[in-house]
């Protein structure tokens, strides 16, 4: 993809995700802070692996940065670790106004800016921890974005990361939905997920696509977790609706699934060490 036509996709998923903050669907209320609290224990009600993942209380007395704040429910939960200092960056501003507001309700900080996860505005070796959940594989770069979490890591630092999973249920069904019934066989799973799943260009990549962007890290550890997607659990997001997914959520096999497909999972989470 040339230079221009990565900067047209970039603005082209800021204006996806300005248009409502992922999660936002949740954010239901009379008061900000009652929609934050709501938005958040949707997202921990369905999503309770994140804490197993993120590990907040590590982030105590150390250099914490965030790529892709959202809503600010997992920023709000690092700034309560009592980081040394944290920070967060986000595409949109509609996400960083969001975020900002939420650590308001709480009395608590963090150096929030508008920026792009392709090129950090922070010198080499400044973080001792970088998150990020479910955001790099929106980038049109994915592969420089993880660069740059490389780069501003401190060595012996750690990346949290999750971006999507290539041989996921979730692909499976939208292959069928919009490749099969459509008459269109032929069509991707890469396809199918750069145009039918969230933002345009979205992109999934298999655990040795994983290894190989995460290259320069000294240590890498992969695993996949079924998503809410996979389950046809929570909203279905800003692409999906009607009557076919009301029925496909009443009937769906959600305990054969967990129990037969449990490395089938849209999420792949990734930690590395520098």
């Amino acid at each position: 993809m040339s230079a221009p036509e990565q900067a047209e996709l970039k603005d082209a998923v800021r204006a996806f995700w300005d248009e409502a903050s992922c999660g936002e669907v949740y954010a239901v209320g009379d008061s900000g802070r009652e929609r934050h609290e709501r938005q958040a224990v949707a997202r921990y009600q369905l999503e309770p692996y994140i804490f197993d993942f993120a590990q907040f209380a590590d982030g105590a007395g150390r250099d914490v940065l965030e790529i892709g704040v959202g809503m600010g429910a997992d920023h709000l939960q690092w700034a309560l670790a009592s980081p040394r200092s944290l920070t967060g960056v986000d595409l949109t501003p509609r996400a960083i106004e969001h975020c900002r507001a939420r650590l308001d309700e709480h009395g608590l900080h963090s150096d929030l800016r508008v920026g792009d996860a392709e090129a950090l505005p922070f010198a080499e070796n400044s973080f001792d921890i970088v998150y990020s959940w479910g955001v790099l594989h929106h980038s049109p770069n994915t592969a420089q974005a993880i660069r740059e979490v490389h780069r501003v890591l401190r060595p012996g630092g750690e990346a949290r990361i999750m971006i999507y999973h290539r041989w996921a249920i979730i692909g499976y069904m939208l292959w069928v939905r919009y490749a099969l019934l459509t008459m269109r066989p032929w069509r991707s799973l890469t396809d199918i997920y750069a145009n039918h799943l969230e933002s345009p260009g979205t992109k999934a990549y298999s655990f040795a696509d994983a290894r190989e962007l995460c290259a320069m890290f000294a240590s890498v550890s992969l695993s996949s977790q079924l998503s809410v997607g996979d389950l046809m659990e929570g909203a279905a997001g800003q692409r999906h609706g009607g009557a076919l997914l009301q029925l496909a959520r009443r009937v769906w096999p959600r305990g054969l699934i967990k129990a037969l497909f449990p490395g089938q999972g849209l999420f792949l989470l990734i930690s590395a060490r520098k």
